[in-house]
């Protein structure tokens, strides 16, 4: 994936949307990482108003580090999907500020409040 970046204005160039990767079906939703539990796990509080316990899946474990505040990306599972899930992507400020102005992250200040 290529990295995102700004363009001398702070504004996105159509390039860089085009990478910013979007919930894709109806498995796929907004999260922001809550709690770290430990064991390679985390809570992840999801836009659709459901906490998860969540993990980084093995081919992602070395390339995609987690922390406390992070907006991330949620394939729930088949089975529990309303209580697990996999993390396959973590936003990155910009991309974060970005999907903030495009309205997809509607329901995070009700998240950050708790």
């Amino acid at each position: 994936m290529k990295q995102v970046a700004q363009n001398n204005q702070g504004d996105l160039t159509q390039e860089e949307i085009r990478t910013i990767r979007l919930p894709r079906n109806e498995r796929e939703v907004i999260g922001v990482v809550d709690q770290r539990l430990g064991g390679g796990r985390t809570r992840v509080r999801c836009l659709d108003g459901k906490a998860r316990i969540c993990r980084v899946p093995g081919r992602l474990r070395r390339r995609l580090w987690i922390r406390t505040g992070d907006i991330v990306l949620v394939e729930k599972w088949e089975l529990q999907g309303d209580k697990k899930g996999d993390i396959i992507f973590k936003y990155r400020p910009t991309q974060v500020a970005w999907l903030k102005r495009q309205g997809y992250l509607e329901g995070i200040e009700e998240i950050e409040e708790f």
